[in-house]
């Protein structure tokens, strides 16, 4: 169990932070407000219980098609611009949808259309927002900060969905898609506003394919991120039954029309916001994994209530549940992956997340739309609900890490060496060794140190990383990796954490030879006849056996 975090309401003394979470969750009461606008004007287009499914996966689609661009691009220009683009990007969309909508003119796959566009503004604000939390606030403080966002959020649920529903009623959609026009007004004024700090990287920016492949090859030597992924697809597509078919919920089980769809969701908000207050509470008693398992099971409850009521009380309780246990095992897997990366990549890591809990979600969606429409709405939401069971099950075999507060700001130690051959940014491959001198009786420590050293290395970017013995001295033990360029190396050495530093002192404790492991950086040339004297020293290494690597 870990301590309780002081100042759940800490953030707030941040003006930036303060002023833009009132905009965004001003925002995000527009967006509900056409959440419930969309599903049911779908549901008066057409009465196809998939067709009214794919406006929730229409708009989480797009996360999972389009976030890792996004993260790239989030890591690699300024957040700032990222987000008053997608804010406007989506005004306009919205402004689109109502006018369409006053006219008459929207079809069912119009309809899904304009939403998918508004999903896609949204999967580049989503990562690019996440990850500016981090520049807004302390990372003492980011905990709280990702707390009371998901707050906001749920706030925007318990409100937006009421609101939405009796705008529905008394006007209709068309409105309820012009009040989400509006809503998106507040961010980019406070987002126009914002001067954030130039960024301290002195190095160029990578270009969008390599961000994208550094950030996957990050998530993928990070175990503890992997496992975060693989459980919030299996709860995103247990949890998706209830959100997606929440519209048929209210008009075939309760009769209702689109106020009780409305208090539906803002049942599911009110839950939410009850699941921010009691998540401090929660963590001092359980476990990350607890809190995860507790997520998982409460919201199976809430399906099979959901699915069993057909009074709108009962009904109402179960969403209360289900809001619970959504916002806290999605802001636990949030924290989780946040407090895992580190800053150079968060972004990309936050938009990978999304992708996996999106991907259930839109793939949920589509699933139990057709599960309802075979089988009946109630069979759908206990086949759900067996699927949320089976993801708290999962965390026997691979739980969610506990969070800590781990250091993983860059060590800033490293200064890229002298060198006696001219080299540039492009100049490569480059080739390093490291020579160690091991006694016998230290070679399990110092394999055990080396395997996680290899994570590591990898992790940051080397190629073809070995370990190697001499068969003539075995005490004699050489580390060999590459990377494609220069500036490639300038980029590895620098990406390294102040939580990564204990191996290379563990492995320097460990060296017996004399002095520090000698290093070796060479350029990879490839065999021919050179005759100009001054090329001729490209082939030769460039040593130096007083730096680490």
């Amino acid at each position: 169990m870990t301590p309780a975090p002081a100042g759940a309401l800490a953030p707030f003394r941040h003006d930036l932070f303060r002023r833009v979470w009132v905009a965004s969750t001003a925002s995000n009461i527009g967006g509900m407000v056409q959440t419930v606008g969309a599903a049911w004007l779908m549901l008066s287009l057409t009465h196809s219980e998939t067709m009214v499914a794919l406006v929730q996966a229409s708009v989480a689609l797009p996360v999972v098609l389009l976030s890792l661009v996004a993260g790239a691009v989030a890591d690699n220009v300024d957040r700032r611009r990222v987000l008053l683009a997608a804010q406007l990007f989506m005004l306009v969309v919205a402004a689109l949808l109502a006018l369409l909508a006053w006219r008459g003119l929207v079809t069912p796959w119009l309809l899904l259309s304009l939403t998918f566009l508004i999903g896609c503004g949204s999967a580049f604000n989503a990562p690019a927002w996440q990850a500016a939390v981090g520049d807004m606030v302390p990372r003492d403080e980011l905990a709280g900060a990702v707390a009371l966002n998901s707050m906001g959020f749920n706030v925007a649920r318990s409100v937006g969905p009421a609101l939405g529903g009796a705008v529905v009623a008394a006007v209709g959609a068309a409105a309820a898609f012009a009040i989400n026009a509006l809503s998106y007004v507040g961010l980019v004024a406070v987002l126009a506003r914002w001067r954030p700090a130039p960024a301290s990287d002195p190095l160029p920016r990578e270009s969008l394919g390599a961000a994208i492949r550094s950030g996957l090859r990050y998530v993928a030597m990070s175990p503890a991120i992997l496992t975060v992924f693989a459980r919030s697809v299996a709860f995103g597509i247990g949890a998706s039954a209830v959100i997606a078919l929440m519209p048929l919920v209210a008009s075939r089980r309760l009769a209702g029309g689109p106020l009780t769809y409305g208090l539906l969701l803002g049942a599911f908000g009110v839950g939410a916001v009850a699941g921010v207050m009691s998540a401090t509470w929660l963590r001092t008693r359980l476990s990350t994994e607890g809190v995860v398992r507790a997520g998982s099971l409460g919201f199976a409850l809430a399906a099979v209530g959901t699915g069993a009521s057909t009074m709108l009380p009962a009904t109402l309780a179960a969403l209360v549940l289900g809001g619970a246990a959504w916002v806290l095992t999605l802001s636990t897997f949030n924290v989780a992956v946040q407090l895992s990366t580190s800053r150079w990549v968060v972004a990309r890591a936050l938009s990978l997340y999304q992708m996996s809990a999106f991907g259930g979600l839109a793939g949920g969606s589509a699933i139990w739309g057709a599960v309802s429409g075979a089988h009946g709405l109630g069979v759908a939401l206990y086949v759900a609900a067996l699927v949320l069971v089976v993801c708290a099950a999962i965390g026997l075999r691979w739980p969610v890490v506990q969070v800590e507060a781990r250091n993983l700001d860059p060590l800033r130690r490293w200064d890229a060496p002298a060198t006696a051959v001219p080299v540039d940014a492009r100049t490569g491959p480059v080739v390093v060794t490291v020579e160690y001198r091991i006694r016998e009786e230290d070679l399990a420590e110092f394999l055990a140190t080396m395997a996680e050293r290899r994570r590591i290395r990898r992790r940051d970017g080397a190629r073809d990383w070995a370990l190697l013995r001499d068969v003539a001295e075995p005490a004699v033990w050489i580390e060999r990796y590459s990377v494609p360029t220069w500036l490639d190396y300038i980029r590895h050495n620098n990406r390294i954490t102040h939580d990564d530093a204990s191996g290379p002192q563990r492995l320097r404790a460990l060296h017996q030879g004399p002095g520090e492991p000698r290093v070796r950086r060479m350029i990879e040339r490839p065999t021919r006849l050179v005759p100009d004297p001054q090329q001729r020293e490209l082939h030769e290494p460039m040593t130096d056996p007083h730096r680490t690597a």
